[in-house]
C-alpha cells in the first residue's frame, strides 16, 4: 500500500477525506510478519483512530488522501497506546531498514502472549516478594519437603508421540502433540505438550548432524542417550530458543518454508538454524526413537532459553 505508492509515511502528514481535511498522522503502525505498514493513526479532535492503508486513496510528501468521508473516521479502531511497542521497545530485524517512519517512531501490536502481563503487576509482584522474603526463614523446613520434586534428577522418561505415518514428505516440520504427566510439588498434575518431527533429508540430516551423533546426559552426566545420524527423523522442543515461546512452521515469502516464533520474530529453517531475529542458538534437537512400528518416542528435555549454549533444566 503505501509501499506499493513509492511513499515512506511521513508524520504531521495531513489527512483529506473526500469531503474534506480531517486531521493529520500521527504515528505508524506495521505488521511485524510482512515488515510493512498496515495503518496508519489518525489524529483528529483530540482522538486517534487507526486507519488501515487499503483506505489510502493517494499520498504525497504532506496530504494522505483516504477514500472515505470525514463521518466514517470514527468508525475505525481507536489508537491505544498500551496495546503496541514501538520500534526502540521491541527488536525486529530489517523493520527500520524497511519503513522509515519521519520525525516519529514505528509501532507494531503488543505480542498476545505478552499482553496478558501487565506491567503494574511488577508492584504487586515485588510487594509480595519482600513479605516472603521476610518470613522466609520461618517457613524453610516447611519449603524444603514441598519444594523437595524441584530437586528431583532429570526426567529421562520416554513418551509416545505419535506415528511417523502422519509425516508424509521430507524437511516438513510436522507438530505432535501430547499429555505429560509428572508430580508438581505434592500433586499428580497432567500438562499439554507439543513437539515438532521431520522426516530429514540427507542434506538436513547433514546439517544437523555436521558434529557426528548427537549424545544426551543426565544431571550427572551420564549418557541416556544417543542419535543416530542415520536415522532420519529428528524432533525438536516446542520451546523457541529464544523465551521458551511456541511457533509454527510457516510458509515465508522469501526464505520459503520455515520455523517461525510470532512473539519475536526469531526463523529457523528445516535443521533448526537460526535465519533471523533474536534466537541465541539453534532449535533444542530431543532425543527419538522410532519402532519398526513407526512410533515416535521422545525424551521430552527442556533446555534454558535465551542462552547460547543448551543448559539442561529438566
Amino acid at each position: 500500500m503505501m509501499e506499493h505508492m513509492g511513499l515512506q509515511p511521513k508524520i504531521k502528514s495531513t489527512v483529506r477525506c473526500l469531503d474534506g481535511p480531517i486531521g493529520e498522522v500521527s504515528h505508524v503502525i506495521a505488521d511485524p510478519l510482512t515488515l510493512e505498514v498496515s495503518h496508519i493513526v489518525v489524529k483528529s479532535n483530540g482522538t486517534e483512530r487507526q486507519v488501515p492503508v487499503e483506505t489510502i486513496r493517494s499520498a504525497d510528501e504532506n496530504t494522505v488522501e483516504l477514500s472515505c468521508k470525514s463521518a466514517q473516521v470514527p468508525e475505525f479502531p481507536a489508537f491505544v497506546r498500551a496495546d503496541f511497542l514501538s520500534s526502540k521497545e521491541v527488536e525486529i530485524p530489517h523493520l527500520e531498514d524497511r519503513i522509515h517512519a519521519e520525525p516519529g517512531e514505528i509501532f507494531v501490536p503488543f505480542p498476545e502472549l505478552e499482553r496478558s502481563c501487565a506491567r503494574r503487576t511488577f508492584f504487586t509482584g515485588f510487594t509480595t516478594l519482600m513479605g516472603v522474603l521476610i518470613g522466609f526463614p520461618f517457613v524453610w523446613p516447611v519449603l524444603q519437603y514441598v519444594m523437595k520434586p524441584m530437586y528431583a534428577p532429570f526426567d529421562n522418561r520416554w513418551w509416545k508421540i505419535g506415528n511417523t505415518s502422519k509425516i508424509k514428505q521430507e524437511d516438513i516440520g510436522v507438530q505432535f502433540t501430547f499429555k505429560k504427566s509428572f508430580r508438581d510439588s505434592v500433586l499428580q498434575r497432567e500438562e499439554d505438550k507439543n513437539n515438532w518431527v521431520v522426516k530429514a533429508s540427507p542434506a538436513t540430516l547433514k546439517q544437523i548432524y555436521q558434529h557426528g551423533d548427537i549424545t544426551f546426559t543426565d544431571n550427572v552426566g551420564n549418557v541416556v542417550w544417543v542419535n543416530r545420524a542415520t536415522v532420519p527423523y529428528v524432533a525438536y522442543s516446542g520451546k523457541c530458543p529464544h523465551l521458551g515461546c511456541g511457533y509454527k512452521w510457516r510458509s515465508h515469502k522469501t526464505r520459503g518454508q520455515v520455523f517461525l516464533c510470532p512473539c519475536h520474530l526469531s526463523i529457523y529453517d528445516v535443521a533448526g538454524t537460526v535465519l533471523d531475529g533474536p534466537a541465541p542458538r539453534p532449535l533444542d534437537v530431543l532425543p527419538i526413537k522410532i519402532s519398526p512400528a513407526g512410533e515416535i518416542e521422545v525424551i521430552d528435555i527442556e533446555f534454558k532459553a535465551g542462552k547460547r549454549e543448551q543448559v539442561r533444566i529438566a
